[in-house]
């Protein structure tokens, strides 16, 4: 199996929080590979947007942990293809599954606790968890 050039490039060993931008990358490319946390907004200056990427930044290893990317998309002009896939209106959160399904949706910032609780419920991070 071939990773995308975004997965190749970001699994040797952890670093530094790795945010894309919404028109860097798809959700296709992440499909069974990674776990999608998109985080939207209308504008970068929004604070529940500015909230958010602090609050991921600062626990990315466990994040990483679970094999999460973090997609940030503020330009609602440049109509990126993760955009009009979610569809978000304003500030969003967007927890998806390797299966690209959506797990939750969220008004308002969340916690990277409360992400990875989530996450951790999900049946396949539970066979990951087991070892299978």
């Amino acid at each position: 199996m071939q990773l995308p050039a975004h997965a190749a490039d970001r699994t040797e060993e952890p670093s530094a929080p790795i945010i894309l931008q919404g028109t860097e990358t798809t959700l296709d490319e992440w499909l069974w590979i990674k776990r999608p946390v998109v985080v939207f907004a209308d504008n970068p200056a929004d604070p529940r947007f500015q909230e958010q990427i602090a609050l991921l930044t600062q626990r990315y290893a466990a994040l990483e942990e679970r094999d999460v990317v973090v997609i940030a998309d503020s330009d609602p002009a440049a109509q990126s293809a993760v955009r009009r896939a979610l569809r978000p209106r304003g500030f969003a959160l967007v927890v998806m599954a390797k299966d690209g399904s959506i797990v939750t949706r969220k008004p308002r910032p969340w916690s990277v606790r409360e992400i990875t609780r989530q996450i951790d419920k999900l049946p396949l991070r539970q066979d990951e968890i087991k070892g299978f």
